[in-house]
């Protein structure tokens, strides 16, 4: 059996616990501890598993109502995966999650829920959660205004147009026949934007609001609509000689 170099590593300035005495020295408990799980042992501080009172770990190494047997050494005997229980030890020592990359995030939960260990089992999840977001994210809702200007408003209101916003289509309001040399042409500038949602959900002010916004840019679009219609049935008619 060895024990490994990262989980199993002796905190600094502390000496190891003679061979044989599982921890335990004479006349009382020893500062160290060895676990043997699933047939690897570690070794680390009665201290560091008492972190978390109410976990497993904590009442084993105070002989809470818990009997475990030992190995040959006095180590403690846990049939569990020793593959998972190295970011468990680490998690007591620093309260940090460290994983390796190729280690499943299920697999450590499985572990920590066995061990009873309430805030380490919180971050997993919410760790497993993240990664499901962005699959659960709501689709993009497109947004539209309609801007009216004259022809030699055109290029500045596109080249001035807010961020997220794009040209989507331009409605010529004025008559493809032209009586004076002043007559300005008008248009209708249809522009859209992509609108997210947050997949838990707006809450009711935002989302009356929202609702409200999109009734309204979903009028302004059928009213273009409308006018495009408008527009080309009078050109069809202009384009038709008299008499006809």
């Amino acid at each position: 059996m060895q024990t490994p170099g990262r989980a199993g590593r002796m905190e600094a300035g502390e000496a190891a616990p003679p061979a044989g005495m599982g921890g335990r020295a004479p006349g009382g408990w020893g500062k160290w501890v060895r676990l043997n799980v699933g047939g690897t042992v570690f070794l680390t501080t009665r201290q560091t598993l008492c972190r978390e009172q109410k976990s497993f770990l904590s009442r084993l190494c105070q002989g809470e109502e818990l009997q475990s047997d030992r190995d040959e050494t006095g180590a403690y005997l846990i049939d569990r995966d020793p593959t998972y229980f190295g970011p468990i030890l680490n998690f007591l020592r620093h309260g940090k999650l460290v994983l390796d990359k190729d280690m499943a995030e299920e697999g450590v939960l499985e572990e920590a829920e066995f061990y009873n260990i309430g805030p380490l089992i919180r971050i997993i999840k919410d760790r497993m959660e993240e990664k499901d977001y962005p699959v659960t994210q709501v689709p993009p809702k497109h947004v539209y205004r309609v801007l009216q200007c004259q022809e030699e408003e055109l290029t500045q209101m596109v080249s001035t147009m807010s961020d997220g916003w794009r040209f989507e289509q331009l409605v010529n309001m004025s008559s493809s026949y032209s009586y004076g040399s002043e007559d300005q042409a008008e248009f209708l500038c249809v522009v859209s934007k992509e609108l997210y949602s947050s997949p838990h959900g707006l809450s009711s002010e935002s989302s009356r609001k929202t609702k409200s916004a999109e009734q309204q840019l979903e009028e302004e679009r059928r009213q273009v609509e409308q006018v495009q219609v408008e527009a080309d049935a009078q050109e069809k008619g202009a384009a038709t000689p008299r008499g006809e």
